[in-house]
């Protein structure tokens, strides 16, 4: 793993920068619905600041990009079934866009019975709410491969591609990263939560970070097994070491999801058959009563399957999932700015490199539509260390929250 403060700068040769970006390829995960947050249909599509969604944010900052440098860096969305038709609808509307949108879709697998071990789907034909599902974002590779995308981007001088959730708001194009790519045949971008840092400061700060390192544990983390870096998810933990595995003492290392592929490395691979990942098992419980298995992967398991695969210590600013309403109210606030080309990025005025913990309990922020009528502005959280919010609570206009907050 190395330090992302080694990388070297991009520097300022307008036309060295454009060249680079245009062996570029832009892949965001798009088969999430926003169930999390009591949202029917794409999770992409929900507004997050300033009336802007998810995908309205990566297409402006792909824009920016290929606007500022000439270059023509295009945008790939690998959809699932319960994204695709939503979304092919509303990309129509980036037509006059300067980005090229490509869509592809995951495969579509069927549930597995729990009891019987059988496909609970009998025929194709079977809904497929209920009796199918998508395998997870390891299945990437192949439906990339499998949509003819990845031979067409070879075929153009493409060389390198960038896949992350589109969800995750600080995972941007990152020039620094791209240049040290020229040299490996794959990178993994990874964030590392400083505790040692952290625990110099005050006991506070202490617990700050032990709740704060939830945020990261579904990503999982790196071990080396059998002379090879693997990603070991907390789904492949056994129970009785879960809390070993959350431990900060000894995982410190935590998977961003973002990822820097060769694109031929990829099409090596899958063409000679030889991209293995740990299969995940996923049980589950239907509404209809059904107890369920699913198999799934996940997109950065495939870092063993490529020769000196490294990892990077990327700051905590690559790493801004919006997974609840309470990763929303942050992304909401005045804690953030928008910065020239579009990204998200802590403001100046914030004292404290941390972002505050904020917990909204209860039935009344956790979807969407009730959090956004429970505030008539988002408050000023700038000097805000913690806040908790539980039972029937609306905030006015002008509202200042500081230190620790508990409603």
């Amino acid at each position: 793993i190395i330090a992302y403060d080694g990388l070297s700068p991009s520097g300022d040769d307008k036309e060295a920068i454009k060249k680079l970006l245009d062996k570029l390829v832009v892949i965001k995960l798009n088969g999430g619905l926003g169930t999390s947050m009591g949202c029917v249909g794409a999770k992409s599509l929900i507004p997050v600041r300033n009336e802007l969604t998810f995908l309205d944010l990566t297409v402006h900052l792909i824009q920016n990009l290929n606007r500022k440098f000439g270059c023509n860096v295009p945008l790939v969305l690998m959809n699932s079934f319960n994204t695709h038709e939503e979304t092919m609808k509303l990309i129509k509307k980036y037509e006059v866009f300067n980005v090229s949108i490509h869509c592809f879709n995951q495969s579509c697998h069927p549930r597995i019975n729990k009891e019987s071990l059988q496909p609970v789907a009998t025929t194709m034909r079977n809904g497929k709410g209920e009796w199918w599902y998508p395998p997870g974002h390891g299945d990437t590779y192949q439906s990339f491969y499998n949509s003819g995308l990845l031979d067409k981007f070879l075929s153009q001088g493409k060389e390198i591609v960038f896949i992350s959730n589109i969800d995750n708001l600080g995972a941007t194009v990152d020039l620094r990263i791209q240049i040290h790519e020229k040299h490996k045949e794959n990178l993994k971008d990874l964030c590392q939560w400083k505790v040692d840092r952290l625990c110099s400061f005050s006991s506070q700060l202490q617990v700050v970070a032990s709740l704060s390192i939830q945020s990261f544990l579904k990503g999982g983390t790196l071990i080396e097994y059998e002379n090879k870096v693997r990603l070991l998810e907390i789904a492949q933990v056994p129970k009785h070491h879960v809390d070993e595995f959350k431990s900060v003492s000894k995982f410190r290392i935590f998977n961003t999801n973002n990822l820097w592929v060769r694109l031929a490395a990829i099409k090596r691979l899958l063409d000679a058959k030889k991209m293995h990942m740990e299969v995940i098992v996923n049980n589950k419980n239907l509404e209809n009563g059904y107890n369920v298995i699913q198999l799934e992967t996940a997109v950065g398991a495939a870092i063993k399957n490529f020769d000196g695969a490294l990892g990077i210590n990327v700051p905590r600013s690559r790493f801004l999932p919006v997974k609840k309403t309470s990763d929303l109210l942050l992304v909401k606030s005045n804690l953030y700015i928008t910065n020239e080309a579009g990204a998200l990025m802590m403001s100046p005025k914030r004292q404290f490199a941390t972002t505050p913990l904020i917990q909204l309990s209860g039935p009344y922020f956790w979807k969407v539509h009730s959090f956004i009528e429970r505030f008539q502005t988002i408050p000023d959280i700038l000097e805000l260390d913690h806040l908790t919010v539980s039972g029937d609570v609306t905030f006015g206009k002008g509202v200042t929250l500081k230190v620790s907050e508990v409603v």
